[in-house]
């Protein structure tokens, strides 16, 4: 299916490929033939003399009317790190200026095998599909995770979401969020000394039975026990028929919901690594009739308890 682009959109594309402005890459006019040639196209025209974004720009437009599909390719060319050869700061400069044109058609440059190629976005201002407003993430994950292999393991899911968000795969963000609270709570849950003790094996464990377990050993608090359960139930979404049954798919704005409470319980993680067990709620007196009873002890005559009986006047057992 070809890529249809707004005319505004090719207009600003033009200026890329002639690259006037610094630090972009200058192409000349005879260049700037040769570089639709680069990008696939057939039967390129050689260049006229007419100034060169306009001969940019009506050639994009001409191609588009065609039906073809040269002005995506010309843009991916654009994205391509072949164009510039030890050039990276114009290689940055093009495609951060290049996303900020194309997401607010709904695109943006993605990689694929690595090579440049679109993937569909929210329509926006680029600071605005960019940000994640969120609570800061304020300690490193090996903070939190003492096992330098699960931090890393970790820490690459957190670059894994923040990627997928980037691209608009909110679903496979969200799972992978809730993949690593998982798992950073399960090494809390197999490393800390707890003074609550756990209510199942850990194999047996589930996020929730995780964050319920951390809640009253007070390693989390409690906004971030009650907001974990919005990630807890997206990430079962990696199940299609889940997804199916709940009707509702993740979008930018659950992550911009998910995306605090994972550094929120992170934070209270790192916080409390140090902190000492928390005493054990006591438990209540034995129901009437279930067990012993735990004053019987001291109610049982003793060889001393009877002697002080007998010297007293009182009666003695089996009287």
């Amino acid at each position: 299916m070809n890529e249809i682009f707004d005319d505004s959109t090719l207009t600003e594309i033009a200026h890329l490929i002639c690259g006037d402005e610094t630090p972009l890459l200058y192409r000349k006019g005879y260049e700037i033939a040769a570089f639709f040639q680069r990008a696939g196209w057939d039967d390129v025209p050689e260049y006229d003399g007419t100034p060169r974004h306009k001969w940019a720009r009506e050639l994009l437009k001409e191609r588009q009317e065609d039906g073809t599909d040269d002005a995506g390719r010309a843009i991916l060319r654009l994205a391509n790190r072949l164009e510039y050869y030890n050039q990276q700061q114009e290689y940055r400069a093009t495609l951060k200026r290049l996303n900020e044109i194309l997401v607010l058609d709904g695109r943006r440059i993605g990689e694929e095998g690595g090579q440049p190629v679109f993937v569909r976005c929210e329509a926006g201002f680029e600071d605005e599909v960019r940000q994640l407003r969120r609570v800061e993430l304020k300690v490193s994950v090996t903070e939190v995770v003492s096992d330098p292999e699960l931090a890393a393991t970790v820490q690459l899911r957190l670059d894994e979401a923040r990627i997928c968000y980037e691209h608009g795969a909110y679903t496979s963000a969200v799972i992978m969020l809730g993949s690593l609270l998982e798992g950073v709570l399960a090494h809390a849950a197999q490393t800390r000394a707890a003074g609550v003790r756990m209510p199942k094996p850990v194999r047996n464990m589930g996020l929730k039975d995780f964050l319920d377990f951390a809640h009253e050993n007070k390693w989390i608090e409690h906004d971030a026990k009650l907001a974990s359960e919005l990630i807890r139930q997206c990430r079962n979404l990696v199940h299609p028929l889940a997804e199916k049954q709940t009707g509702h798919s993740p979008n930018r704005d659950t992550l911009d919901m998910c995306w605090p409470v994972v550094n929120a319980t992170l934070n209270d993680l790192a916080a409390t690594a140090a902190a000492p067990p928390v005493s054990p709620t006591p438990r209540a007196p034995a129901e009437r009739g279930r067990g012993r009873n735990p004053n019987a002890s001291a109610q049982r005559p003793t060889p001393a308890s009877v002697a002080r009986r007998r010297q007293g006047g009182g009666t003695t057992a089996g009287t």
